[in-house]
Formats: C-alpha cells, sequence, structure tokens
C-alpha cells in the first residue's frame, strides 16, 4: 500500500480507503479491519448515521492513533426533531458527541459534512467545523454530496476568513456513473481536494459474478460496461473487480477508492488495482463503453478552446493548461 497526501495537508492516507458502512457483526469487522492494516491501510471511514457500524467500529479498533478514523454527521439522529438533522451548528455538536462516544476516542481525524443542507449557511458549517478543530476534537474537514460551485465558495470563505477548509471531497464515481467529471472532479483537481469516491464497484455490478445484484435487472448500458470491463480483464490478466479501480484511479490522480468488503479475502481482489497500469487503449474502450458525455458547459468549451474564431489566429499555439 502506497500514501497520498490529504488534499493540502500533510496527512498522509493510503490510496485504498476502507468504508465501514456495512458492519454488522463485531467479529468478522475485527477480520476486515486487521487484514486491512496489514496490508498497509490506515483510513476507515464511517457516519454518524452508520449507528450500530459506527459503534462496532469503535470497538474493534486497536491502536487507534496508527489510523485515520473519518466520520460525518448531517443525517438526522432524531427524524421527530426538526433540529435532529442538517449542517447547522448544534447538530454537528450533538452528532460529533455521539460518534465521539461510539468510536471510543476523544478525536476524529476527519469530520465529513455529509451532504448539502440548503437551509443551513454554509458560513455557519464552515465557522462551526473551525470551532471543532480549534477545541480538538476534529483535525480535518471534508464535504461530501455537494455542489461544485458550493465546496468552491466555502474553501473560498474559509481562506478570506482564517477557517479551516475542506481537505476531501467524497462523491460516487464509477464506470456507470460518471457525474463527477462534469464540474466536481475538476474543482477537486483545481484546489488541491483528495476525492474519496464512494461505490466504485457500482454496488458489485462492475466487481463481476457472485455479487449482491440480479443481472436481469441490468439495462443495456449496465450489460455493455459490465462486458467491458469483463473483456478488458480477460485481456489484462485482472479481474473486473481490479479494472474498475484502476479505471477510478486513472482518470484522476486525486481520486482514492473508498471500497467495502464484508470479508477479508475481498482485500486482496482490490489491492491488486493499485499496481495495475490500464493501457490508453483500454481506458478509451472502457470510456466509450458508458457513452458518458460531460455536456454543456465543458464540452462547449473544450470545442471552443482550439478554434481562432473564439480566442485567435494564435489559439493552436499555446501550450499549458490553466484551471
Amino acid at each position: 500500500m502506497r500514501y497520498r497526501l490529504f488534499g493540502n495537508t500533510g496527512l498522509r492516507v493510503s490510496e485504498l480507503l476502507l468504508g465501514t458502512m456495512t458492519f454488522q457483526d463485531e467479529r468478522e469487522a475485527r477480520r476486515v479491519v486487521d487484514a486491512y492494516a496489514d496490508a498497509g491501510g490506515n483510513v476507515l471511514d464511517t457516519a454518524s448515521a452508520y449507528g450500530d457500524g459506527e459503534d462496532i467500529l469503535g470497538a474493534v479498533i486497536e491502536r487507534r492513533d496508527r489510523f485515520v478514523l473519518a466520520t460525518k454527521y448531517t443525517l438526522s439522529r432524531d427524524t421527530a426533531d426538526p433540529n435532529g438533522a442538517g449542517n447547522h451548528r448544534k447538530n454537528l455538536v450533538l452528532s460529533l458527541e455521539r460518534s465521539l462516544r461510539r468510536l471510543r476516542t476523544d478525536y476524529v481525524d476527519i469530520l465529513w459534512v455529509h451532504i448539502w443542507d440548503r437551509h443551513t449557511p454554509i458560513e455557519e458549517t464552515m465557522r462551526a467545523l473551525d470551532d471543532a478543530v480549534r477545541a480538538g476534537k476534529v483535525l480535518y474537514t471534508g464535504i461530501s454530496d455537494t455542489p461544485a460551485w458550493l465546496v468552491a465558495r466555502a474553501n473560498t470563505l474559509a481562506e478570506w476568513r482564517g477557517w479551516t477548509p475542506f481537505a476531501g471531497l467524497q462523491v460516487p464515481y464509477n464506470l456507470l456513473r460518471r457525474d463527477a467529471e462534469r464540474e466536481l472532479l475538476p474543482m477537486a483537481e483545481s484546489l488541491g481536494l483528495s476525492v474519496a469516491a464512494w461505490a466504485p464497484l457500482a454496488a458489485g455490478v462492475l466487481a463481476g459474478a457472485g455479487r449482491r445484484f440480479d443481472p436481469t435487472r441490468l439495462g443495456p448500458r449496465e450489460l455493455a460496461v459490465r462486458e467491458a470491463v469483463g473483456k478488458a480483464a480477460d485481456e489484462l490478466g485482472a479481474t473486473p473487480a481490479q479494472i474498475a479501480l484502476a479505471w477510478a484511479m486513472a482518470k484522476s490522480a486525486a481520486v482514492l477508492p473508498l471500497v467495502g468488503m464484508s470479508r477479508p479475502e475481498q482485500l486482496a481482489d482490490n489491492l491488486g488495482a493499485l499496481d495495475l497500469a490500464l493501457p490508453p487503449e483500454t481506458i478509451t474502450q472502457l470510456d466509450t463503453a458508458t457513452a458518458f458525455e460531460r455536456g454543456f458547459p465543458t464540452d462547449f468549451i473544450a470545442e471552443a478552446e482550439p478554434s481562432p474564431f473564439a480566442f485567435g489566429d494564435m489559439a493552436t499555439k499555446v501550450t499549458g493548461s490553466r484551471r
């Protein structure tokens, strides 16, 4: 396992992150965490809303300071309480305190905002997160499932006001769900954010046979992508899961796959993706199979960039790029 810096910080994180949302049994969870740690993995990702899963993770962690422990807040603590959910200060404080009790620790390495809350000003969220950092209960912050424009605005506010900026972004990203390429990935790369890509195997659809899905319920696009992944796996002597993970990492140096597993035996398969370099033609074949379009304005701008009509006769002689 190799390590990357988390965003624009000095925190070292393993290039494969372990998601713990599905933890239901303490014994199996301990086996998975131990196998992941033995392989050099150090990031454990959970959330306040995962309930027993967060509690189970706290029960099985040994050598706590050797792990980068990440949790999230936003989702409801109490569905009958109007303040039981959201990104406001009250929910942050109460959710974080509950997570610290469940995880049996006095700090978390990363606190993620779980999803955009339209009713809370981003200024309140950023200041409340900064207060948690200054109190020593949180070391770094990130944000999940939020529009690119809001993340950029949040970090600009943090820069201007001396608050803790987001160091990471968490989004769904896989061959079947490439929406992040439109705005979120370019934004993350420009701002230096690490990208924790959840569902990199599309809930098992891209992992081949034997996972939790019914192939008869897949549509033509899903079947075509699965076939392309299987073909690439056969050609390169890899597994479908390795192809899917290697593709995600090849698309952006910022991407860190966030994988979940119920058995330690699955870890070896995922680790095989880390040393798998996909040939350019394989990436092109996989991209083509997804039939994905970035849409306006990305495609429109790409068409205009080399155009003398748009940027003059010297347009094709300018090299380099500035995001």
